[in-house]
């Protein structure tokens, strides 16, 4: 009888390595994704329990159910948690669908409690391997789209000064062409078309060079919720036209930035027009200021058409534009970039098709420049 029982166990336990051997050649498949690996486990974990015939398999994680086709809720249940980082992520579960005697657990067995907690902590280990190998890819990403603006930046900055000096020169002989005496109508209607060409040409330039960090800007302390109100209140009429609503939310513990505020203008501006133009239908625009350790961030968000991660990975390339020939350059988005990074700043965007857009802006805050009573007692201790 003896004999016979250590039969049974060791065959269970080459049925509990087996399964694990099993799973180890599902996790190391090269180029294999998360949830390939979950799925992979879930059909091979019920042939290590005593009664694979009525054994089902389930893994939840992050809300999310894996499960067989053919997987059935049962009468007895066995379960174990996926910790990652101290944080309880979800479950590995294994499911009888019929009535059996009861063992050291139910119907199962110690070993068997053993097993379901080793596979849990190697989810949660894959689980913890895959983020970091998603997180590395997302910054090998940022830096690559970061040289690419950089070369752009040079290149377009470049171009942007061996056009200034024909620009200048255009619009000033244009100026004095206008001020000449007896000029015909057609040749004064003439002339002003090319002052305004020569103008927003020369508007174009300014936002390439923004864009290239070769502006210079004048910066001082400054309160970003007035900035914002300054803004939300130039563009009123626009909103109440395009049947946009506005939620203010302004942290009144914000600190001050050290920051250009013609430039923070300009970043506000365009990241709010460009809102409100996601929402040809209406909608509600959402702005919010918080405060953080060493930051304070700016939140604008939409409920407009959204984009797709195409559009997403381009949005801050110059001249890339999703909008009509002739409704726009594609430096909007490009000169905020620039601006933001110039500060010292940071912008991440989310946003779902259908749904709508956030933009969350991150500004470094300084460090509090000390009086003059406190230089003075500073300098009397030394």
């Amino acid at each position: 009888m003896a004999h016979r029982h250590a039969q049974v166990d060791l065959r269970e336990r080459v049925k509990e390595l087996t399964c694990l051997y099993r799973i180890a050649r599902v996790v190391t498949k090269p180029g294999i994704s998360l949830e390939e690996i979950l799925c992979g486990i879930v059909e091979l974990l019920p042939s290590a329990w005593l009664y694979p015939e009525i054994a089902f398999a389930r893994i939840i994680l992050d809300g999310r159910s894996y499960t067989v086709p053919d997987f059935k809720e049962g009468v007895h249940r066995q379960t174990a948690d996926i910790i990652v980082n101290g944080e309880t992520r979800g479950r590995v579960e294994v499911i009888y669908s019929e009535e059996k005697p009861e063992f050291d657990e139910g119907p199962f067995y110690a070993e068997e409690r053993n097993l379901i907690d080793t596979v849990a902590r190697e989810v949660a280990t894959i689980v913890k391997r895959k983020e970091a190998e998603n997180e590395q890819s997302r910054l090998q990403e940022q830096l690559r789209h970061a040289d690419r603006l950089a070369t752009i930046g040079q290149l377009a900055a470049s171009m942007a000064h061996e056009l200034n000096e024909p620009l200048s020169n255009i619009l000033g002989f244009g100026q004095l062409a206008r001020k000449c005496a007896g000029v015909p109508v057609q040749a004064e209607q003439d002339i002003e078309k090319i002052l305004s060409a020569t103008l927003n040409a020369r508007e174009v330039i300014r936002k390439i060079l923004i864009f290239a960090r070769q502006m210079p800007q004048q910066k001082r302390r400054v309160h970003l919720n007035q900035v914002v109100e300054e803004c939300l209140s130039f563009l009123e009429s626009r909103f109440a036209k395009e049947g946009v609503h506005v939620a203010r939310l302004l942290s009144p513990e914000l600190p001050e930035v050290f920051a250009d505020p013609t430039q923070l203008n300009q970043v506000l501006v365009n990241m709010i027009i460009n809102a409100v133009q996601a929402m040809p239908q209406g909608g509600r625009l959402t702005v919010q200021t918080l405060p953080g350790k060493d930051h304070l961030s700016l939140i604008i968000e939409d409920t407009g058409i959204g984009m797709t991660e195409e559009v997403l990975k381009q949005i801050f390339t110059p001249f890339f534009t999703t909008k009509d020939v002739g409704q726009g350059t594609g430096l909007g988005l490009a000169v905020v970039h620039g601006i933001i990074t110039s500060h010292g700043g940071s912008i991440d965007v989310k946003s779902n098709v259908g749904s709508g857009s956030r933009f969350e802006i991150r500004f470094p805050v300084p460090h509090p420049l000390p009086s003059p009573d406190e230089k003075s007692s500073a300098i009397e201790r030394t």
